[in-house]
């Protein structure tokens, strides 16, 4: 799997200026799933689309719904919801940013992005960092954070991050893959439509401070009682909406050069002093998914 592990922002990576990225709000979880997912990859890529995007858990029912673990929710690597999204994406040609809830070898299960390239191999994967527990997204029962750090991978030849849904409000992440090179910021989601006036300034604040497009797309309705719904979203790197839909498809243009210009202006231009910062998060005690934030002050204290 490619990915930019030296951390160096100066990697060199071939792409074009230009790349269209379809944001696929719907889920294909039904028995008709397979068929349904193979016509919207299509249909992405008939509109000019190199790249499709998937919300979270897209080919997975929103099992977060409630507290009860259920064992078909879950698959091991490389299981038949992978094997679904790598036969749709070679079918359309088209680079997939899909996903599965994974059990691993470890046995440790994890929500995971995967990305397929479009001759339908596996090229990378992700796994959620931070795991809500709320009702409606009880999700820390049903799997655990992961613990890697986040770098760009290689997408159709763009430096891109992905942060899955609740790990956009944790800015950092961003700050962290932008300053590593990363152009373009995809955020899979699933959130409430009564939520997402909280989670339009995130995007913009992350596109503007990190000097990068992000893109987010969430599932499309309510499902077992939660409320689900709300738009996908694309910002660009000076923080202005340069899409907002609700459409099932919806298709942006990003521009490398506006990611370049934007990082020779301000904010872009500021420094990052990585060794500051290191020491700085180093000093204060992590917080556990869901400990207390009291406990982690009171720690830094003693």
């Amino acid at each position: 799997m490619k990915s930019l592990s030296s951390g160096s922002p100066d990697t060199l990576w071939v792409m074009s200026e230009q790349l269209s990225i379809a944001l696929i709000s719907d889920t294909f979880h039904t028995e008709d799933g397979s068929t349904r997912l193979a016509d919207r990859l299509k249909e992405a890529r008939a509109g000019g689309a190199t790249v499709a995007v998937l919300p979270e858990l897209g080919c997975n029912r929103w099992c977060p719904a409630t507290q009860d673990q259920c064992e078909s929710d879950e698959e091991p690597p490389g299981g038949s919801l992978a094997a679904m999204q790598s036969k749709a994406a070679a079918e359309a040609g088209i680079w997939l940013v899909g996903g599965s809830l994974i059990r691993d070898t470890d046995g440790i299960r994890r929500n995971s992005v995967l990305v397929f390239d479009p001759q339908g191999s596996l090229c990378h994967r992700y796994s959620k960092i931070h795991i809500p527990d709320e009702p409606g997204f009880w999700e820390a029962d049903h799997y655990q954070a992961d613990d890697q750090i986040p770098r760009p991978l290689d997408i159709a030849g763009v430096p891109m991050g992905i942060q899955i849904c609740s790990d956009i409000n944790r800015p950092a992440g961003t700050h962290i893959l932008a300053a590593q090179g990363a152009e373009v910021i995809l955020g899979p989601r699933s959130t409430e439509q009564i939520t997402y006036e909280k989670w339009r300034p995130v995007f913009q604040a992350n596109a503007l401070t990190g000097s990068c497009y992000v893109l987010s797309v969430n599932r499309p309705s309510p499902e077992d009682g939660v409320l689900i719904g709300g738009p996908s979203i694309a910002v660009a790197p000076n923080g202005e909406v340069i899409l907002e839909t609700t459409d099932p498809v919806g298709i942006i243009t990003i521009d490398r050069n506006v990611v370049h210009k934007a990082r020779k202006e301000y904010p872009g231009y500021l420094a990052i002093p990585s060794d500051l910062y290191a020491k700085a998060w180093a000093s204060i005690p992590p917080r556990l998914a869901h400990g207390s934030i009291e406990n982690s002050i009171d720690s830094l204290k003693q």
